[in-house]
């Protein structure tokens, strides 16, 4: 009677709402936020508060007057760094902007700010605390 006529296979993607699903179900599932982060590499976890870098839950960060803007090292190492630890970068971050990384002994990375090393003070006790501000008259709160 009436000769059935298959219909043509349906692409794997049939529109762009099914793209940019997929595409968000990637970022979802690899913790990126932004396309710019997928491609890129994690930012930093710093945020300014109050006029002030504070890194990951909060807590301050600083820069060390020692430490020579745009030289790619820090000047605090070993027991300095244990006073003043550094604001450390994940694996796959990647330098752009302001923000650009450099080595630490032992093959880790640190983040920097404006070609400055970002720390933290160990004797700051809880998110907001200050207390390393001019410390020593070589440590300053890091400023965005």
């Amino acid at each position: 009677m009436f000769a059935r006529r298959a219909l043509p296979a349906r692409p794997a993607f049939a529109s762009w709402r099914s793209v940019l699903s997929v595409v968000w179900l990637a970022f979802a599932l690899g913790g990126c936020t932004s396309v710019a982060e997928w491609i890129q590499g994690p930012l930093p976890a710093a945020n300014a508060v109050d006029g002030a870098l504070v890194g990951p839950g909060g807590m301050t960060l600083y820069t060390f007057d020692r430490d020579t803007a745009g030289s790619g090292t820090s000047a605090c190492t070993a027991q300095c760094a244990t006073s003043w630890p550094p604001l450390l970068a994940a694996s796959d971050a990647r330098a752009r902007g302001d923000w650009s990384l450099i080595p630490r002994p032992g093959g880790s990375r640190q983040w920097a700010y404006k070609g400055q090393p970002l720390y933290y003070w160990t004797k700051d006790a809880k998110p907001g605390d200050r207390t390393g501000d001019g410390f020593n008259n070589a440590w300053r709160l890091a400023r965005p």
